[in-house]
């Protein structure tokens, strides 16, 4: 009896601790009543009894990744790619995660990769290599809808590598380069316009400039040579005034002026360095001695000009 109620005791005491059951943190276990889903066991300390209660599923609830192995996809243009990606998800319901599908991995795998050659290959090779996000957006709202019913989340789609064929790089290198140099190219047209439109500008206002500037030279030229020809009339009349009124000296100032001036024209002329004419000293002498006199009688008459007497005329001589 005694023996008995030992093996009883061991028994009970084997029983009682597989009833319990220790679920870990992040994971929910899956029990099952002689082979059907009862309930799901929390973390921490469980008991079920044994023998009538097993764990069914072991679900990880956290959140998982998954790699999208490389395949090629040929894209709406007809380019065949190699691509591979990754995928994030997180199981909500462990019930139906562990019943509503047989393999979980391998059916967001396979999901995953018939769609994203359904997504890729509608679309061309360059939409492929520039609209990643519209890819990834794309393949997130198909396969999140299509795992909804087995209690996952697909919280991202990432595609992590797309390899075009070895020629179509090539011929992208190429493409690059000659778009490059066609902006280039164009950059140094629009230069050289630009420097042309602004060296014409400058020397459109360098002769607008210039023809003010000559015209302002032509009309300072104009008023001086007015005023040289108004002075000459003046000193013209001044002298028939005088000769009018008989003073010989006033012809010999004239003359004496024009010798003066001739001479001068003869000095400075660069065709001669020796002049030779003849002048006799005395008529040079009578010449300027009128010259003499006729100052004389200048300051003469302006002498009495500050007089109260009446005015006379400027080459009248004195009585």
């Amino acid at each position: 009896m005694e023996l008995v109620i030992l093996v009883l005791l061991v028994f009970v005491l084997l029983w009682l601790f597989a009833s319990v059951k220790i679920v870990r943190q992040g994971y929910r276990y899956t029990i099952e009543h002689f082979g059907r889903f009862t309930s799901v066991a929390a973390p921490g300390l469980n008991f079920y009894p044994a023998i009538f209660y097993r764990v069914g599923r072991k679900v990880n609830m956290m959140e998982q990744v998954l790699d999208i192995p490389g395949q090629e996809i040929i894209t709406k243009d007809n380019a065949m790619v190699q691509t591979d990606g990754v995928v994030f998800f997180q199981v909500l319901d462990a019930a139906k995660a562990a019943y509503e599908v047989s393999d979980l991995y391998l059916a967001i795998m396979q999901l995953t990769t018939t769609n994203l050659r359904t997504v890729m290959g509608s679309m061309d090779l360059d939409e492929t290599l520039s609209k990643r996000d519209e890819i990834n957006s794309r393949l997130l709202v198909v396969v999140d809808q299509a795992t909804e019913a087995w209690g996952v989340k697909i919280t991202r789609v990432e595609i992590k590598d797309i390899r075009p064929p070895a020629d179509i790089v090539n011929a992208m290198g190429r493409q690059m380069k000659a778009e490059r140099e066609k902006r280039a190219n164009i950059l140094e047209a629009e230069g050289s316009r630009a420097s042309a439109i602004l060296k014409a500008e400058g020397q459109k206002q360098s002769q607008i400039l210039e023809a003010e500037g000559r015209r302002e030279a032509a009309f300072r030229d104009a008023e001086a040579r007015e005023r040289a020809a108004e002075a000459e009339a003046k000193a013209t009349q001044v002298v028939s005034d005088a000769i009018v009124g008989g003073n010989t000296q006033a012809i010999n100032y004239f003359i004496a002026q024009k010798y003066v001036e001739a001479i001068g024209q003869f000095a400075n002329s660069p065709n001669s360095k020796t002049i030779l004419f003849p002048v006799e000293a005395t008529q040079l002498i009578g010449t300027l001695g009128g010259i003499g006199e006729l100052a004389r009688d200048a300051l003469g008459r302006a002498t009495d000009a500050s007089a109260p007497a009446p005015r006379r005329g400027p080459f009248e001589g004195g009585q």
